[in-house]
């Protein structure tokens, strides 16, 4: 999900930046390329296969929160009740709704009411919601003089709906919120009776009664209760008693009762019921003490929200940050969304958006010294108000005909839904009215079952019976509820055919991938059964701002017969990525405008590759060739130095076929292929071999790349070694090499085997010196080798025999 979020982000706000320029024209236009489809203004007559655009936002509601103030509440729990009010009031998503709120006891002396309005019905604009925050608090000021102790649950009633209906308007939902931590409590209230035991009875009549107007007025009651002195039977028989139909046909719509354990829970379960009521969905974000960063997650299928803080505390400030890391204004428009802040100065703040974009938004909150010891915490209530993009085939059915609905879902900025985690639980339709006919209704699937094409694609088809009697236009609504999803209610528009029509065609466009900038093909097949060529003109409708679509040609001539054309739809440079919205529609210019065909663009938009994105496959090849080629050159290399390396060869001096001394040429000392060594002669003592570092007169052993050792002397001789050959030094001193690399043969004298060393065929009659015991010696510059030797006549020798 969190990878899905951060997609979609980037390609929300490619959209909002086009979303100022284009929601003038662009929602009102079709946007034709040299051409226009009737235009939404014009008459119902010259309407062909448009959709009208609706009011865009949530749909109102009018809503009462009727707040417990018997003498049963601590003053924490009253707290809490008031600041889940303010929940309520702040956090309405519809700048349309109107709210009231309204406390209750009971009436049990003079100058004493059951019920305090604190707040008229308000419209929740940006000034009622603030005046909503500010007049809500005085709930919190109980006034034993004008309240009595008692809860009666007849006045709370019959005031919620008395307020809801008298200044309620046609067609707007009516909803009552209830709190109350106990049970209805009369018995001192001599308006029910003379006693306590028919007091008591007389009231629950009387809410029997309240409860049977609030149904009748269409007013739904969703009490909410806290505490362990609940009495469950009462609340159920007020939810069961008011109005049954809720905003939608779902099972979580239906007014019903709920208890939480103590007042602590009930803003978040408030706010949960409040949301169910209006068909919203709340997301559950973090909390914590101030300083510190809140959040909350905005799905991409919102369309409009509220971020409500519950801050308890008027001293704490917030500050919000959209899931781009942006700092959005407390009043205002930026990037396709327009935002609103109220109840800054209360103990809940609300940040309503219109447009959000998805994804995690950051709320920090700070606090001074003295203000920061309680938890802050944050939610957001949405909903997702879609738009329907309807196609119908064929597009001018006749009466008595039998036509395929298609529709799919997109929010106000142009994102095609396609996302079925997102729909979980959706239920689409269909509504259609004209004339001749009564309204009718169809389902509409995704499950891959005839006439659906695939399941699962977010595209919802059914079938639709034209009824015989029906003339002129049809108007058809998409219809779609689910939690937190409603629809924009625009009509779709189109004229039954009569009669055999002369043109029939047949619009395709594949599904593809385009890049900004970029191009779709399509085609389009006719039949002409005219005797003259007809003009048709090809238009786009229900494109998303700022896409720039554009198809071309706009006019098609079919000449009579069969015919096949094609067309292209271009995609404007700035378009954002992601699936794209849009209809292809086909109109006869001589059959009145009538629609011969539509059909949605199937196109997804992504990012032009790059030259890695399209060359990475052959740059990888080169690149594992060239890794390929430096490891062959590396294993070359290595050879060659192992094949000139001098570690491990023998030096022996010796004199008249006697060894004098021994240096074995260690790991790291052939510098540059060489090993630099010389004769020390000490006065009194055996010549012995040292090796030498520094500058000088030296002797140069090295080897080729073939592996033939070689000396070079004092001298400046330099000559290449045969197998078991001396070197003459000076002073009668001779130089024996010993190779490591010695592999025996067959041959060798003695074992009835010859020997081959290093340096080729030994010459026969070549004599060696004794073999002696290893001592170490030390260079010139301090360093040590392996060093064999011994003084002449130091011991017994024995010829050498070449096997060392």
């Amino acid at each position: 999900m969190d990878q899905l979020m951060n997609v979609t982000v980037r390609r929300v706000r490619e959209r909002s930046l086009n979303l100022g320029r284009a929601v003038g024209l662009g929602a009102v236009l079709l946007a034709l390329s040299g051409a226009a489809l009737p235009l939404p203004h014009m008459t119902q007559q010259g309407l062909t296969a448009t959709q009208l655009p609706a009011v865009e936002g949530p749909d109102p509601i009018d809503f009462a929160v009727v707040v417990d103030l018997s003498k049963s509440l601590s003053e924490q729990d009253l707290a809490r009740e008031v600041e889940a009010a303010a929940l309520l009031s702040q956090g309405e998503i519809s700048e349309r709704s109107r709210a009231a709120v309204i406390g209750f006891g009971s009436s049990e002396k003079a100058g004493q009411s059951a019920v305090r309005e604190v707040c008229g019905l308000t419209v929740s604009d940006a000034a009622g919601r603030q005046k909503l925050s500010d007049c809500v608090q005085q709930l919190g000021n109980r006034d034993q003089k004008r309240i009595g102790p008692g809860t009666d649950f007849p006045a709370a009633v019959r005031q919620a709906v008395n307020r809801l209906t008298k200044e309620g308007k046609p067609g707007i939902p009516k909803v009552v919120f209830l709190l109350t931590d106990g049970k209805l409590d009369v018995g001192d209230s001599p308006a029910y009776g003379a006693d306590r035991t028919s007091r008591q009875t007389n009231a629950a009549g009387q809410l029997t009664d309240e409860l049977a107007r609030a149904r009748e007025e269409s007013v739904q009651i969703w009490p909410l209760g806290f505490g362990n002195q609940i009495d469950r039977g009462a609340l159920t028989a007020m939810a069961d008693g008011g109005y049954r139909g809720g905003c939608a046909n779902l099972p979580g719509a239906t007014p019903k009762m709920r208890v939480v354990d103590n007042s602590e829970q009930i803003d978040k379960a408030l706010q949960e019921t409040f949301a169910a009521a209006r068909c919203a969905q709340v997301a559950e974000g973090t909390r914590g003490k101030p300083p510190g960063d809140l959040s909350v997650t905005i799905p991409p299928i919102a369309t409009d929200g509220s971020l409500t803080v519950s801050k308890h505390d008027p001293k704490v400030s917030v500050t919000y940050y959209d899931p781009s890391g942006k700092k959005v204004p407390t009043s205002g428009s930026a990037d396709g969304s327009s935002f609103e802040v109220s109840g800054q100065d209360g103990p809940v703040e609300a940040l309503r958006v219109k447009n959000p974009l998805p994804g995690k938004w950051r709320v920090r909150v700070e606090a001074p010294e003295g203000h920061r010891g309680q938890d802050v915490a944050v939610r957001a209530i949405w909903q997702g108000n879609l738009r329907s993009a309807i196609t119908l085939d064929p597009s001018s059915p006749r009466a008595g005909e039998q036509a395929v609905v298609e529709m799919r879902m997109q929010t106000r900025r142009g994102v095609v839904i396609t996302d079925q985690n997102l729909l979980k639980g959706i239920q689409v339709g269909v509504k259609v009215t004209g004339q001749g006919f009564a309204p009718l209704a169809a389902a509409l699937k995704d499950d891959g079952s005839k006439p659906d094409a695939k399941a699962g694609d977010a595209r919802y088809t059914g079938t639709l019976d034209i009824p015989k009697g029906a003339t002129g236009s049809l108007a058809l609504t998409g219809e779609m509820t689910a939690p937190g999803v409603t629809g924009d209610h625009r009509p779709y528009y189109t004229e039954l055919s009569s009669g055999k029509t002369p043109i029939t065609a047949g619009l395709n466009v594949e599904r593809s991938t385009v890049y900004p900038g970029g191009t779709l093909e399509g085609s389009l097949d006719v039949t002409n059964n005219d005797t003259v060529a007809h003009t048709l003109t090809l238009g786009l409708a229900d494109q998303p701002p700022g896409s720039q679509l554009k198809v071309s040609p706009v006019k098609v001539r079919a000449e009579p017969g069969s015919s096949h054309h094609t067309f292209t739809v271009s995609v404007g440079a700035g378009i954002a990525l992601g699936e794209l919205a849009g209809t292809v529609v086909l109109t006869d210019g001589d059959d009145r405008r009538r629609v011969l065909d539509t059909t949605s663009l199937d196109a997804l938009v992504e990012a032009e590759p790059t030259w890695w994105d399209r060359c990475w496959g052959a740059a990888l090849g080169a690149l594992a060739l060239l890794l390929v080629a430096a490891a062959v050159l590396e294993i070359r290399r290595r050879d060659r130095e192992r094949r000139r390396d001098l570690t491990g060869v023998r030096l022996e001096l010796r004199r008249d076929g006697r060894s004098l001394d021994t240096l074995t040429v260690r790991s790291g000392q052939s510098s540059g292929h060489q090993f630099r060594f010389a004769v020390e002669r000490a006065s009194g003592a055996a010549p012995k071999l040292m090796r030498v570092t520094g500058s000088g007169e030296v002797h140069r052993l090295s080897r080729n790349a073939a592996g033939v050792i070689s000396v070079r002397t004092q001298r400046g001789r330099e000559r290449l070694l045969a197998e078991g050959e001396l070197v003459e030094l000076d002073d009668g001193l001779e130089l024996l090499v010993h190779d490591n690399r010695r592999t025996p043969a067959a041959g060798t004298p003695g074992t009835g085997r010859t020997s081959r060393g290093p340096f080729g065929p030994r010459r026969p009659g070549r004599a060696g010196g004794p073999r002696t015991g290893d001592s170490h010696g030390a260079s010139p510059d301090g360093s040590r080798g392996d060093h064999q030797g011994s003084a002449a006549g130091s011991g017994p020798t024995r010829p050498y025999d070449g096997n060392f």
